[in-house]
């Protein structure tokens, strides 16, 4: 859901508006002279980077991972 709201009001209001978007993840659109000019959204929540996918449980790397390769490993039209 989408609200509009005209730029005295959102600053006369900010921290409510701040609030309720974080409450219920409406957008907020502020206009200033009929045009839109800002828009308050929520911020998704990044995933861990860190966190192990389950489905690669066990696995292990073998080899030396910054060994250079031989000219057999690469695709000759990349050589």
């Amino acid at each position: 859901m989408t609200t509009a709201m005209n730029i005295y009001n959102a600053k006369a209001h900010f921290s409510k508006i701040v609030s309720e978007v974080e409450r219920t993840g409406i957008h907020v659109v502020i206009f200033r002279h009929k045009f839109p000019v800002a828009e308050i959204v929520t911020l998704r929540k990044k995933s861990d980077p860190l966190i192990t996918n389950s489905a690669l449980k066990g696995a292990t790397f073998v080899g030396d991972p910054c060994a250079p390769l031989s000219p057999d490993d690469w695709p000759e039209v990349l050589r």
